[in-house]
């Protein structure tokens, strides 16, 4: 493993106090795949009510796919759980894949969430195996709240730390909207792990791949960072979301593991008091120490980096142009910070506020936009998305996962495929739309790995790259029209100019109409009427779109309908059709209500049988 740094200012002025980032990065020297550890996994997955359809599909190929990225010197254990904890698999070595496969195929959704109670089964069975040569990790997929079993955030998170501590980490996934992100990821910080947020369900496979490579290319672990300031220099911030700790002048900061695909980056904030004299000075010393696999046995690894920065001149000093690669990556860090400062304000409900510190990144951002990389362009568009949402009193919980998401991934990754990801609330309804392209230029709207990417249809551009383009207006699958490109400063995307128009098909033609424009209001819900006898007689499906999963399951004598998606109590009786309760069944309800009091649902319109 290789330790380097770079500083945004290489000179500074003599006699002055200044403040200047520093970037470090540690990576492999070379491959080295005789260090490859074995694995000893346990995937834990959310089979709750809310589940079922399309996100239980897509997180058991997700978990196939996994499998056969593993080897038979690797551990696997698979358990499930609802509101009670299954062990479908207990702790093997991965040698019979079709076995495993068929274990996966045999897990149906069912009731509510007792994630506590799955996630320390998996801890126990990776526990049964662990081994300090070995990659000891629980992977956590959910979909929704902690509502059976330890439901207290903190206790979770805290808990998370302790078996981090013992040497079993912790990675979370949450599918879906409704899960509690300040939960998982404050469980994957706490447990050394990672994050991911899966939006729609296809993106599972995508994300699953990107923590089993991580995975299979590690080649260092509990890496420990010391920043050892010099008497005039004093550690202002640490940028990234690490734990760190402060003992005096110096900072100890823990970066968790690293791998060969991904350059694992700590970014700090110095304040400089710099002396007269012109020349070389160590700013910190930066000692790191961690742990990596050599010839099959655990070895410790350590070494030492001065910080040495240049004196010179005030002349001299600002004839030396600034880092931007530094400057771009602390930026990204700042900005990381801001979008959780923005959800803070937005939870409390100061949406005003929310949105102008959004908007004052969004100007402080703009004044080197037309020299900017791709990546700050897009920045500034995301940012401008989640500002007019909040404008507009969109605040929902799916912009807040991408926000705390997106800021998360900025403090702790330096992947570019999990920077910036989110495809909710643009909408192209709001544009005129035409049924020629004329003299403009044709561009469509694709779904790329969590993300919505505009790209070039029409001859004489690149496809191949990306188009700088309002968030608020995209929509996967759209075709728009836009009157002229022009291509970055730096020559790697492109930027829209002038008008943007939707591209439909001949006599769907129409003006364009105001963002957000009120939608025709459905009556007004009645309670659900069904002529079938039992539940064998009801119309199938197996999705649930926009629809609400109802289990029934037996209490003492009677079978009680319960409603399981995420969103709403278990607890609370709902009025539901008994000729069609059957134990164990679910049921995909067109709409619930609740009863004026508050104290049960009404089960409203069509009822299907939701077949698994």
């Amino acid at each position: 493993m290789k330790a380097s740094y770079t500083l945004s200012r290489p000179v500074l002025p003599v006699g002055t106090s200044s403040k200047i980032d520093l970037l470090v990065s540690f990576k492999a020297e070379a491959p080295a795949a005789s260090a490859k550890r074995s694995l000893n996994l346990g995937l834990v997955i959310d089979r709750s009510g809310s589940m079922a359809g399309a996100p239980l599909k897509h997180a058991l190929q997700a978990s196939r796919q996994l499998v056969e990225r593993m080897g038979p010197e690797d551990w696997l254990s698979i358990v499930t759980y609802d509101d009670a904890v299954s062990t479908v698999l207990a702790p093997v070595r991965v040698t019979d894949k079709a076995a495993i496969g068929a274990v996966l195929s045999n897990v149906r959704a069912g009731g509510c969430t007792n994630l506590s109670g799955g996630w320390l089964k998996g801890v126990e069975h990776v526990n049964a195996n662990k081994a300090s040569e070995r990659i000891n990790r629980v992977l956590l997929l959910t979909d929704g709240q902690a509502n059976e079993g330890i439901t207290n955030v903190e206790t979770l998170i805290s808990t998370a730390r302790e078996k981090s501590a013992a040497g079993v980490i912790t990675t979370t996934l949450g599918f879906g909207s409704n899960f509690n992100e300040d939960l998982l990821i404050g469980m994957a910080n706490a447990g050394e792990g990672h994050f991911y947020y899966i939006q729609s369900p296809t993106d599972a496979e995508g994300v699953f791949g990107i923590e089993m490579e991580g995975l299979g290319s590690l080649i260092a672990q509990n890496l420990e960072v010391t920043l050892k300031p010099a008497p005039t220099v004093k550690v202002a911030s640490v940028l990234n979301r690490y734990r760190f700790e402060s003992r005096g002048q110096e900072v100890a900061v823990g970066l968790g593991d690293v791998y060969s695909t991904e350059e694992r980056q700590l970014a700090a904030e110095l304040s400089v008091d710099a002396g007269a004299a012109a020349g070389p000075v160590t700013l910190a010393t930066l000692v790191y120490r961690a742990q990596v696999v050599v010839d099959g046995a655990i070895r410790e690894l350590s070494g030492e980096v001065p910080i040495v920065v240049n004196l010179a001149s005030a002349s001299e000093s600002s004839a030396v142009s600034a880092d931007k690669n530094v400057l771009a990556q602390t930026d990204r860090l700042r900005i990381a910070r801001v979008k959780d400062q923005a959800v803070e304000l937005a939870d409390k409900g100061d949406l005003a506020t929310a949105s102008q510190r959004l908007r004052q990144v969004i100007g402080e951002l703009s004044v080197t936009l037309d020299k900017a990389s791709y990546d700050i362009a897009e920045e500034v568009e995301q940012l401008a998305h989640y500002a007019q949402r909040l404008e507009s009193r969109k605040y929902d919980s799916v912009i807040r996962k991408e926000l705390r998401d997106q800021s998360y991934q900025a403090g702790t990754r330096s992947r570019g495929d999990l920077a910036l990801r989110g495809t909710a609330g643009g909408s192209a309804d709001s544009l005129e739309a035409v049924a020629s392209a004329g003299t403009g230029i044709v561009l469509k709207c694709v779904r790329e790995g969590g993300k919505l990417r505009i790209h070039t249809v029409s001859e004489g551009y690149d496809p191949g790259f990306n188009v700088q383009f309002p968030r608020s207006v995209r929509e996967e699958g759209v075709t728009y029209v836009v009157d002229k490109l022009e291509l970055s400063g730096d020559g790697t995307f492109y930027r829209v100019n002038g008008l943007i128009k939707r591209l439909v098909q001949p006599g769907q033609e129409r003006a364009a109409r105001p963002a957000g424009a009120a939608v025709a209001k459905k009556g007004k819900p009645t309670a659900s009427k069904v002529t079938a006898g039992s539940a064998a007689d009801l119309p199938t499906t197996n999705s649930v779109g926009t629809g609400v999963i109802v289990q029934c399951i037996k209490e003492g004598s009677k079978l009680r309908a319960r409603v399981v998606s995420d969103g709403y109590d278990p607890n609370l009786n709902i009025r539901f059709p008994r000729d069609i309760r059957e134990e164990n069944v679910l049921y995909v309800v067109e709409e619930i209500t609740t009863t004026a009091n508050g104290s049960s649902y009404i089960a409203c319109g069509d009822i299907h049988r939701l077949v698994q």
